[in-house]
């Protein structure tokens, strides 16, 4: 399994010399199966530089599946250049939910006066499949939904193929159960013994203790969640918009420390826009 982030940012796309490593885009991850069926999670602005690569190897064939329906992981849906090439084709999940969610999503982005080319006018053939709420497949690679703690809810999922497991939980609030979402335990639960985990992590402890029911999770409940799971690799996302690198790796060298004094051997680190991992 091959797994590459485009886009790790919160809420709205960053530009400037305080966000380089880290990047400015809007969320977007990319996963590719043993038969190299390429997945794409979520539509924030990262997925504009990944068009540009898929077109770049001449690959036209790909799967699309979202968390939720908020704008930062939707607005780079209508600048993925793929979408006006005759001859490229999309299969999008049915998620969250499999009543018409998706469909609507993408429509809704495209539609005039929020953008003046419309859904009916791509040139791309978009094909609608079922997904959640139970597990499916892409190849060998299982996808398995859970719900997220989150204003509006959304989906979470783990992805396992070969005996290797990711888990990409984007948006989720462990301190606070919204409507719809699940405990703390349960989220514990569906990463234990992730090979990788990324996970929303937008805010400090002093921060969160003002954004309550946000739908963000404070770094420090992410680590102990990694901990507790006995995961192997910790990845920080959805970075505040106002967040530089700088205050980046001082939030990445104290969640090292904690790991270091609960005796635990987990790899932990911030996302970045083009990092990428074979499990």
């Amino acid at each position: 399994m091959y797994v590459k982030c485009w886009g790790a940012r919160g809420s709205i796309p960053v530009s400037g010399p305080q966000y380089n490593r880290y990047g400015g885009d809007t969320a977007c991850m990319e996963i590719r199966n043993a038969q190299d069926d390429i997945l794409i999670i979520d539509a924030g602005t990262g997925i504009r530089r990944l068009g540009n690569q898929l077109l770049e190897e001449r690959r036209f064939h790909y799967h699309l599946l979202f968390t939720h329906a908020h704008w930062d992981h939707l607005m780079g849906f209508p600048f993925f250049k793929p979408i006006f090439r005759e001859g490229t084709t999309i299969h999008v999940f049915r998620c969250p939910s499999s009543n018409g969610y998706a469909e609507s999503m993408i429509t809704r982005v495209m539609t005039p006066p929020n953008f003046p080319i419309k859904y009916s006018d791509l040139k791309a053939k978009i094909l609608f499949e079922d997904g959640c709420p139970q597990p499916f497949f892409l190849g060998d690679l299982k996808i398995t939904p859970i719900a997220l703690s989150h204003p509006n809810g959304g989906c979470g999922y783990r992805f396992t193929e070969r005996g290797k497991n990711f888990v990409f939980l984007t948006d989720n609030e462990l301190g606070y159960c919204h409507p719809g979402g699940l405990r703390f335990s349960d989220y514990l639960d569906f990463c234990k013994d992730a090979d990788f985990l990324v996970h929303d992590a937008e805010y400090t402890p002093e921060e969160y203790a003002k954004k309550i029911c946000w739908g963000h999770s404070s770094y420090t409940d992410v680590v102990e969640l990694g901990i507790a799971a006995g995961v192997r690799r910790l990845g920080l996302f959805h970075h505040n918009q106002e967040r530089s690198d700088t205050a980046i790796d001082a939030i990445v060298e104290d969640a090292r420390q904690r790991i270091r004094n609960a005796g635990s051997s987990m790899e932990c680190f911030a996302l970045a826009a083009d990092m990428h991992f074979n499990l």
